[in-house]
């Protein structure tokens, strides 16, 4: 049978590790498809280029639109990033009646929802795996082998810089602007690291996690978002006294009132396996109510580790290749006319515990004040720190962990903590989870 031709969309490092492992592969690859498959076009901006990879016999382009209606071309590899000309591409592709895989998870989050309209309406596939925590199979375990499952909740580190800042700074005691230029200079962030650092990258992953565990429509603006440039080298230590790590999670929870869809940071347990998730490495936690917690770890980037990701996807596209459009595994999981109008609900009405930090003056009744705020919002400490001034100081760091209450109550405790005289600066609040199967 003749092989599959395969035209990718970008040759940097994804892309060229993509063409290294179909072609390092080839065979082990057709055994498990049941047919060749070959990258036959090739897109890239400077095709003169040095590459990871070999490149002789595809032939090479700068306009991608050239490989998208290429009649020869089956599946179109989109691997170029953004969301902007690479919708333009994949909409193309798909009204060519081509399948898609990509690894575009800001393309996904954000215009999904229409994507697999389209491809649902031409009859082709749209693939995805790359585009969350890179190597791991984490869409196909949630849509396909948890699929008898109820998911109840589920987290995730699934962004590798923010956990590398992380854990640079447990281990070494390092500042956060330290870490990061170190980030930058291995690679590991970009030049402008908003995304990573900031949480919108991991915001964008948590949108398709979320839309695949409870059958929902893809909602990125709905997503909290809040990043770690405000974590201390302080805070840190101060999570692992009180036997707590601080990790970078997005979180998706069923609750009564709705789906829960957030990204910030978040002290857990230090016994949990996933806060002993380190460096660059990502790792998902998934909470079932037949199979209980399950967790999914891996490399998160790399040019191999995803284009794993995107091989087992271009894979999964030829096996199915001839098969009926309508039963296919549905994109989200869900069939299309199943998706649930379950809300997500705004971050005032989650409820969660919380660690805060305050710098106080040294004297007494201070901490009476506190707690009486804290006591007419309902809120109840589970533990407290007192840290003595330095001698050229005057102010203590308090430092306090709460039961669980709703974040609109603690916003109202905190903005009148922080109008007491004998508070300085601003509240650091940081949300604990215990993500136990309770």
């Amino acid at each position: 049978m003749k092989p599959v031709q395969v035209g990718l969309l970008g040759l940097g490092t994804v892309g060229g590790g993509t063409v290294n492992v179909l072609k390092r592969n080839a065979d082990e690859i057709a055994r498990r498809a049941g047919r060749g498959i070959e990258v036959t076009h090739a897109a890239a901006r400077d095709i003169s280029k040095q590459r990871i990879c070999d490149t002789s016999g595809i032939q090479l382009t700068t306009d991608p639109f050239e490989v998208v209606s290429n009649p020869e071309v089956q599946i179109i590899v989109e691997l170029i990033g953004g969301d902007s000309l690479a919708y333009e591409l994949v909409i193309k592709a798909i009204e060519n009646g081509k399948h898609v895989v990509t690894a575009n998870k800001a393309l996904i989050a954000k215009h999904g929802n229409e994507i697999f309209a389209a491809a649902q309406k031409k009859g082709v596939m749209v693939a995805f795996e790359a585009a969350v925590a890179g190597g791991i199979p984490i869409i196909k375990a949630i849509r396909e082998g948890l699929a008898g499952n109820e998911i109840q909740w589920l987290a995730g580190i699934i962004n590798g810089t923010g956990n590398f800042i992380l854990t640079e700074m447990r281990d070494k005691g390092r500042d956060f602007d330290d870490v990061l230029k170190e980030a930058q200079a291995l690679g590991y962030a970009e030049a402008d690291p908003t995304f990573d650092v900031e949480g919108i990258d991991a915001a964008h992953k948590l949108t398709i996690l979320a839309s695949i565990a409870f059958g929902i429509p893809l909602q990125f603006d709905a997503a909290y978002t809040e990043g770690i440039t405000k974590i201390t080298r302080d805070d840190v230590g101060y999570a692992e006294q009180l036997g707590y790590r601080i990790k970078h999670l997005g979180i998706a929870k069923r609750t009564q009132s709705g789906i829960e869809l957030r990204v910030h940071p978040t002290l857990i347990p230090e016994r949990r396996l996933i806060a002993n998730v380190d460096g660059v490495m990502n790792a998902v936690l998934v909470m079932g109510d037949a199979v209980g917690p399950t967790l999914y770890y891996g490399a998160g980037a790399g040019d191999e580790p995803t284009a794993s990701a995107v091989v087992a996807d271009i894979v999964d596209v030829v096996r199915v290749l001839t098969s009926d459009p309508e039963n296919r595994v549905p994109h989200l999981a869900f069939q299309p006319d199943a998706l649930s109008d379950t809300p997500i609900l705004s971050m005032n009405d989650v409820e969660t515990a919380y660690y805060l930090r305050m710098q106080a003056s040294d004297k007494p009744g201070v901490l009476a004040d506190v707690t009486r705020i804290l006591g007419d919002q309902g809120i109840s400490i589970e533990a407290i720190i007192q840290k003595e001034p330095a001698p050229d100081m005057e102010n203590a760091s308090v430092i306090m962990l709460t039961h669980k209450v709703q974040e609109q109550k603690m916003n109202d405790a905190i903005a009148q903590i922080e109008t007491l005289d004998t508070i300085h600066d601003k509240v650091t609040r940081i949300r604990v989870e215990t993500l136990s199967a309770n």
